[in-house]
C-alpha cells in the first residue's frame, strides 16, 4: 500500500469499515450456528467498532495545533484512544464470559457448522489483512492509537481462529460444552489483552521515554561533538503521541562567545531532527570546565 499519499485518519476510517464488515459477517455465523463462541467473537468486534471510531476521533483531536492551555499540543490523545479501548475489551470479555456461563451449565446443538465456519474465517482474513495494514502505519506515522488497533485486531484474528478450532472439533467430537468452554478462554484471553492496551496506555500518560534505538541514536549524535570539546548531561526524552520531545544541557569551552555556543546548539538541534524527524529539541547551553586552546 502506497502510504505517502494516506493520512493516519485515512487508516482510521479503513478500521472503522473493516469493524462493520466483520461484525456483520460474525454476526450471520452466530446466526446459522448458534454457536456461543461465534457470538464471542462478534461481540469483540463490536468492540473493535468503539475503539476505532473513539481512535479516529483522538487521531483528529492530535491535529489540533498547540494553543494557550495546551503548549505541546494534543498528541497526547491518542493515549485516550488505548485506554478506552482497553476498558471497551473489559466489559466485552466480562459479557462474554457471561453469556458462555449459561450455556455451559445448559449445552445446546450447533447447526449449518460447515457454512458458519466458511463466514467465520472470511471475516478473519479481512481482520488478519488490515492487522498487517495498521501495523505498518503506526510504526509509519509513531501513532500508538493506529498501534493499538492493530493489536487488537491481531488478538481477534487469533480469537477467531481458536472458536473455529473448537466448534470443528465440537462437530467431530459431540462434546457441546467445547463450544462454552471455547468462548470462556476467548473472554479471559480479551481480558490480558485489554490489560496490555491499558498498560500501554498509562505508560505513555506517564511520558515514557524513547525506545532503546531512539535514545542510541541521540547519544551518539551527541557523542559525535565532543572532538571539540563539547559534552552534554541530563538528557531526558518522551513521546507524545506522534511527538517525541528531547531534552539536554549542552556544555562548551568557558571560553567561547554566545555566538559560538548558539551555532553549535543550531547545529545540535538539526542533527536530531534529521534523525528523528518527529522530534522537538529544547537545547540549554552551559560553560564546560575546559576552555579552547588559544590558537
Amino acid at each position: 500500500m502506497n502510504f505517502a499519499k494516506l493520512d493516519t485518519h485515512h487508516f482510521a476510517w479503513l478500521s472503522i469499515v473493516t469493524a462493520i464488515v466483520t461484525i456483520a459477517l460474525k454476526t450471520w455465523a452466530w446466526w446459522l450456528t448458534g454457536s456461543v463462541g461465534l457470538l464471542s467473537d462478534a461481540m469483540e468486534s463490536l468492540v473493535n467498532l468503539a475503539g476505532a471510531s473513539f481512535a479516529l476521533w483522538m487521531i483528529l483531536l492530535t491535529r489540533v495545533p498547540a494553543d494557550d492551555r495546551h503548549h505541546f499540543g494534543h498528541g497526547k490523545a491518542e493515549y485516550f484512544s488505548s485506554a478506552f479501548e482497553g476498558v471497551l475489551i473489559f466489559v466485552a470479555a466480562l459479557a462474554i464470559i457471561a453469556t458462555a456461563v449459561p450455556r455451559l451449565i445448559t449445552p445446546q446443538p450447533l447447526e449449518s457448522v460447515g457454512l458458519g465456519l466458511a463466514v467465520s474465517l472470511l471475516s478473519t482474513a479481512i481482520n488478519f489483512a488490515v492487522a498487517i495494514i495498521l501495523r505498518r502505519a503506526g510504526k509509519r506515522f509513531r501513532s500508538i492509537a493506529l498501534e493499538a488497533d492493530s493489536k487488537h485486531l491481531m488478538t481477534d484474528v487469533w480469537t477467531s481462529i481458536g472458536v473455529v478450532a473448537g466448534i470443528l472439533l465440537v462437530a467431530l467430537t459431540g462434546w457441546l460444552r467445547l463450544d462454552a468452554i471455547v468462548a470462556i478462554a476467548v473472554g479471559i484471553h480479551i481480558l490480558i489483552e485489554g490489560h496490555h492496551l491499558m498498560r500501554s496506555s498509562v505508560d505513555g500518560m506517564m511520558d515514557t521515554a524513547m525506545n532503546d534505538e531512539s535514545l542510541a541514536g541521540i547519544r551518539e549524535t551527541l557523542d559525535s561533538f565532543s572532538g571539540r570539546g563539547i559534552t552534554y548531561k541530563n538528557l531526558k526524552t518522551r513521546r507524545a503521541g506522534m511527538e517525541s520531545f528531547i531534552q539536554v544541557d549542552v556544555l562548551v569551552p568557558s571560553n567561547w562567545s554566545v555566538g559560538q555556543g548558539h551555532d553549535v546548539l543550531d547545529e545540535i538541534e538539526t542533527r536530531l531532527t534529521t534523525i528523528l524527524p518527529h522530534a522537538s529539541v529544547l537545547t540549554h547551553l552551559e560553560p564546560g570546565d575546559q576552555e579552547s586552546p588559544v590558537k
